[in-house]
């Protein structure tokens, strides 16, 4: 394996100061920022004595970095991070334009209608409907509506469609809770317009992202199942004559909210559907993020499908605006190829001999797998590679059970640890990003004290045998729990209540070293300040006892000649 590793360039070279042979544990912290002491910053309020102590207990070995905007391949720094891209750049060692960024890229050059994604669903334009699916929002995190607006809507049509429905999913989540009905009407006016030029456009269907459509992970196939039923089938418990009442009468329930509305779809003055999908039609997911599109794409495109009973599965033409697996080839046409993110840091420690072991409940599990890989399903090397996922539970809303998972996980990492059949140990800590986006104050607390007593079972490993850790974070969320105005203050609504953030945030993220198989001359460097999650990998392979490959992003750390002396 040494030399076929050699030949391909894959060989890595021995690091001068830090030797080999020391358990690696990474735990990533989803939803876990960094912001000032306040009462709507959860991590600060929660107990969490082990984060505590990493970060006062030794300051050479305790940081922040960024891991939103630019420094994870996003378009501006105004675009908040996200676990999938986060993952990406902290398995990647590199910074990939990404999503949002790929699309616009696609959209200014024109490339995109002339690809052959586009060139395919085209050829049902002329007799065929086209099916617009997404979530509407301009978020950034799975789509943006200024896309939306440019590429399916204006473009599709002076490219020859004649008829446009728009699925939509009401977001509340990655924007504030209500706004669906600014993007609804800005919608209606560029359909309006549509209309005027003799396309015949529409709204169709509807409901909200976490109960219409956007699960993930085969977490609840249910939630997929109501979105086939109002998009494909036109049949959904409520029914509208236009979009945009049904938006405002749906959020007058109890409890109602733009994630959890539940679906419709617009009929005719005769009652009936005005968009089911049929045989010949033409279907976008116009999402670029793919977590939440997979199990759709799915349902869209396999013949032999058992989730549940689509009733119908239409001949149609269907393509994803990027393909959302690239492993599973899910779906086989798509608008913008995504980024090939090629020599990951799991790619170069199996050709390396690394024997890694990677765990996550299930609504994290693709991340540290899958993402943190390139987008990549599978093994490198079945032989050295241990992926294990622990079932989250279903049908429980996170506020309810707070602490998820996050103890089962570290568990399975400290066995994994202790018996030293591994180099690397990877796990995600879901409960700051899940618990934090049902704006749940109180759970969220709870939630990321669950997260501390997990990382400190398996620091608590890592200690027993001698080890390493590195413990940091994908993206902010639970550490500002509250939408805030301009000058930073809470947002209060008529009767003084605040009013909560769901969304991720654009605070940085920490990242801490320590363990006792740690060089005591190794620190972090100071001359990286706008150092990202992408720095990450190379710091990774330095204390796994190699240097990193030129291309990567650099390390964040440096070994002294001599033991280094706190000062």
């Amino acid at each position: 394996m040494a030399r076929r590793a050699e030949e391909a360039g894959w060989k890595l070279a021995d690091h001068p100061r830090l030797g080999k042979g020391k358990v690696v544990g990474v735990v990533v912290l989803d939803g876990w920022g960094e912001a000032p002491p306040d009462p709507f910053n959860c991590i600060h309020v929660a107990d969490t004595p082990t984060l505590d102590a990493l970060k006062k207990g030794s300051p050479e070995r305790w940081r922040l970095i960024k891991a939103h905007g630019t420094a994870v391949g996003l378009p501006t720094d105004d675009d908040m991070g996200n676990s999938e891209v986060g993952h990406n750049a902290l398995g990647a060692g590199q910074i990939y334009a990404q999503g949002a960024k790929l699309v616009d890229m696609a959209l200014a050059s024109g490339k995109i209608y002339e690809g052959e994604g586009f060139k395919y669903i085209q050829k049902s334009f002329e007799t065929g409907t086209l099916h617009l699916i997404g979530l509407l929002s301009d978020g950034g995190v799975h789509s943006r509506i200024d896309q939306l607006q440019q590429l399916l809507l204006k473009g599709a049509s002076e490219h020859g469609a004649k008829r446009i429905r728009v699925h939509i999913l009401t977001d509340g989540r990655d924007v504030l809770d209500g706004s669906s009905v600014t993007f609804l009407e800005t919608l209606e006016n560029d359909l309006a317009k549509l209309q005027e030029m003799g396309v015949d456009a529409r709204i169709a269907s509807g409901g909200g992202r976490m109960y219409v459509t956007m699960d993930r992970y085969e977490n609840d196939w249910q939630v997929v199942k109501r979105g086939w039923d109002a998009q494909v089938l036109g049949e959904a418990p409520h029914k509208f004559q236009n979009a945009l009442e049904a938006v405002k009468k749906l959020r007058e329930g109890p409890k109602a909210n733009d994630q959890y509305l539940p679906p419709f779809v617009i009929v005719d003055e005769s009652g009936k559907p005005v968009g089911p999908i049929l045989d010949g039609d033409a279907v976008v997911t116009f999402n670029f993020r793919a977590d939440r599109m997979v199990m759709l794409a799915k349902a869209l495109e396999c013949e032999n499908f058992d989730k549940f009973d689509r009733v119908r599965f239409p001949k149609i033409r269907y393509a994803g605006m990027l393909q959302y697996d690239g492993e599973l080839k899910l779906p086989s046409h798509y608008l913008v190829a995504p980024p090939e993110i090629e020599r990951t840091s799991g790619e170069y420690l199996a050709n390396n001999g690394i024997h890694t072991y990677a765990c996550s409940e299930t609504v994290k599990f693709g991340h540290v797998t899958f993402f943190w890989n390139g987008n990549r399903s599978g093994y490198f090397n079945p032989n050295l590679e241990k992926y294990e996922e622990i079932p989250s539970d279903t049908g429980i809303p996170f506020n309810i059970q707070p602490k998820m998972k996050a103890r089962e996980v570290a568990e399975k990492a400290r066995d994994a640890i202790l018996s030293n059949k591994f180099d690397q140990v990877r796990v995600n800590i879901a409960n700051g990003d899940m618990v934090g986006h049902t704006g749940d104050l109180e759970a969220t607390i709870i939630g990321c004290k669950a997260a501390d007593e997990a990382v400190k079972i398996i620091l608590d490993a890592v200690e027993q045998v001698g080890g390493i850790f590195v413990v940091t974070a994908d993206h902010g969320n639970a550490e500002d729990m509250v939408k805030r105005d301009k000058s930073g203050k809470p947002i209060r609504d008529r009767n003084g209540n605040v009013q909560p953030l769901t969304s991720h945030t654009l605070n940085p993220v920490p990242i801490a070293i320590g363990g006792p198989g740690l060089a005591s001359g190794a620190r972090f460097r100071e001359d990286l300040q706008d150092a990202g999650l992408a720095n990450v990998a190379a710091t990774v392979m330095n204390l796994h006892g190699f240097e990193a490959p030129n291309h990567y992003e650099p390390t964040l750390i440096e070994v002294s000649a001599a033991p280094y002396l706190k000062s």
